[in-house]
């Protein structure tokens, strides 16, 4: 699978921003899709999941603020991203998977990953 990410950038605290990731390479519905975090001097941290069928995961921390979503007819995942905090800097990464992940949160479930893209928010 592959992905390219795009969005992200500078936001300001209580404001938003989107991410958006494109896979191809295998068909849309048959993976699971994730966007992980990585903060400097900090190790990658799970963020989101959606299945298809769009069962959907979050990490405690942005459960209410984000939300993920996928769109069939454009092979992506997005991440809306609202009441932005300062801790939510970090280089955002989508990630694909297996439908049958027991542990989602794991970043080992994840067999495919995007570049990455910036997200830094100002206080």
């Amino acid at each position: 699978v592959q992905l390219q990410a795009s969005g992200g950038g500078l936001g300001q605290a209580g404001g938003s921003l989107r991410l958006n990731c494109v896979a191809s390479g295998r068909p849309f519905s048959s993976i699971a899709l994730a966007w992980f975090r990585q903060a400097p001097g900090r190790d990658r941290e799970f963020v989101a999941r959606a299945n298809s069928g769009d069962k959907t995961w979050y990490r405690d921390s942005v459960n209410g603020r984000f939300t993920i979503s996928r769109d069939y007819a454009q092979n992506m995942v997005s991440l809306q991203m609202n009441y932005l905090k300062p801790e939510d800097t970090a280089r955002y990464y989508c990630a694909a998977g297996s439908l049958a992940s027991t542990n989602v949160r794991s970043e080992l479930q994840y067999h495919s990953w995007g570049q990455g893209t910036l997200v830094t928010v100002s206080s």
